[in-house]
């Protein structure tokens, strides 16, 4: 798919994951997420870590490991978010990515990646995370079929298999979603139980 493409759609899957934190409320940081193991206050805080991260990757400065510190929240978590949302867009947007070349050292310190592979992997990251976030604070989320048809392709393209156990491994398992809709899908192959929290991860939503 071209750059410029995956870059449109990258936006607005970063968008919406912005509009879904702006609901949040101090009290609902302790949540417990679709992220093993994440508080709602940890997801965040990787998520604008993500962003900085690959903000960086694109200005040519990916191999500097301070941009991949967790970011620490501040006492507004959601202007934290929303700055972070910026400074990545931003970045991809001011560039001319199409001959560039993404230093990723989180996804390997050997080889550095196309920017449609870059792209790809933030793109498909905020799809799940927005999910992640909206079932967390027990929202609504969808998104376009022109979306949830490019992130379908790229779920079904991630190897499956011991790499997803990992530790670090970006997604767990694929788990299995019979009858769901094309997000709960690519959540699925991407290691959440569509119906979590009613399954846990690593079940299916027909035997919780």
């Amino acid at each position: 798919m071209h750059t410029n493409e995956l870059r449109f759609l990258d936006a607005i899957a970063t968008r919406k994951s912005l509009d879904l934190v702006a609901h949040l409320t101090p009290e609902d940081l302790t949540r417990t997420t679709p992220c093993a193991s994440w508080t709602l206050h940890g997801l965040l805080s990787h998520m604008a870590t993500q962003h900085y991260g690959f903000a960086a990757a694109a200005d040519g400065d990916g191999a500097n490991p301070t941009h991949w510190r967790a970011i620490p929240l501040g006492e507004d978590p959601v202007a934290d978010y929303r700055a972070s949302v910026k400074r990545v867009l931003s970045a991809f947007a001011v560039h001319d990515l199409e001959d560039r070349e993404f230093t990723l050292p989180e996804f390997s310190t050997e080889f550095t990646f196309a920017a449609d592979k870059a792209l790809g992997f933030h793109f498909i990251d905020y799809v799940v995370h927005s999910w992640d976030v909206a079932k967390t604070l027990d929202l609504p989320v969808g998104f376009d079929k022109e979306v949830l048809d490019v992130a379908l392709k790229l779920a079904e393209s991630i190897p499956d298999g011991k790499n997803r156990v990992a530790p670090g491994a970006a997604f767990g398992p694929a788990v299995k979603a019979a009858g769901t809709s094309t997000l709960d899908t690519i959540v699925a192959l991407l290691g959440r139980s569509p119906s979590w929290p009613d399954s846990a991860p690593g079940q299916s939503a027909a035997s919780a």
